[in-house]
């Protein structure tokens, strides 16, 4: 008898398997894992379309990923996957040298440099950094609200941006006297 149990529970085993395999190609059935391109420092998942897949590079907007699409003549429907390594190398010296119009970067008339540049990923986030920086060191008045944690652009603080203040700290807010 020890041997008949054995044996079942090797059929059933056997069972199992082929359900599971069965069920791991019902997931994808026909259709191919989209791969990540990677484009400057950002992986993009291929089963998108060029227009929008640049997008999802920070400091790429629709109005400059439609820019780069147009001046290197690429299709915007096209998916990032299709994409050859040469026309990814095009896109990527393209936006570290941006040909176009200075209204669409987004670094013109830099403070340092008096150049118009255009900034993107973690060289965007750097700069911006620093922007505040200097904004607090010069004690400017967005630099002092920056460091307050309070609205830096002219917004009202009496019922909008609570969730930034300390315990109790609400500006314009006053608590009910107790009777």
């Amino acid at each position: 008898m020890a041997k008949n149990q054995k044996e079942d529970k090797m059929k059933k085993e056997d069972k199992i398997e082929p359900k599971e395999e069965i069920k791991k190609k019902e997931r994808n059935p026909g259709k191919e894992e989209a791969k990540l391109i990677r484009i400057l420092a950002k992986d993009i998942p291929g089963d998108k379309d060029i227009y929008s897949g640049l997008q999802l590079i920070k400091g790429i907007s629709w109005a400059f990923s439609n820019a780069i699409c147009k001046k290197l003549n690429l299709d915007k429907k096209k998916q990032i996957q299709e994409l050859t390594p040469q026309e990814i190398e095009k896109i990527t010296q393209f936006i570290q040298n941006p040909e176009i119009p200075n209204f669409l970067l987004n670094r013109r008339k830099d403070v340092d440099s008096g150049k118009e540049i255009h900034l993107v990923g973690a060289d965007l986030d750097l700069q911006k950094e620093f922007d505040i920086k200097k904004l607090k060191k010069m004690k400017s008045y967005r630099g002092v609200r920056h460091s307050a944690g309070l609205p830096v652009r002219g917004q009202k603080t009496r019922s909008n941006f609570r969730r930034n203040r300390k315990k109790g700290g609400a500006v314009g807010v006053r608590k009910k006297a107790k009777k």
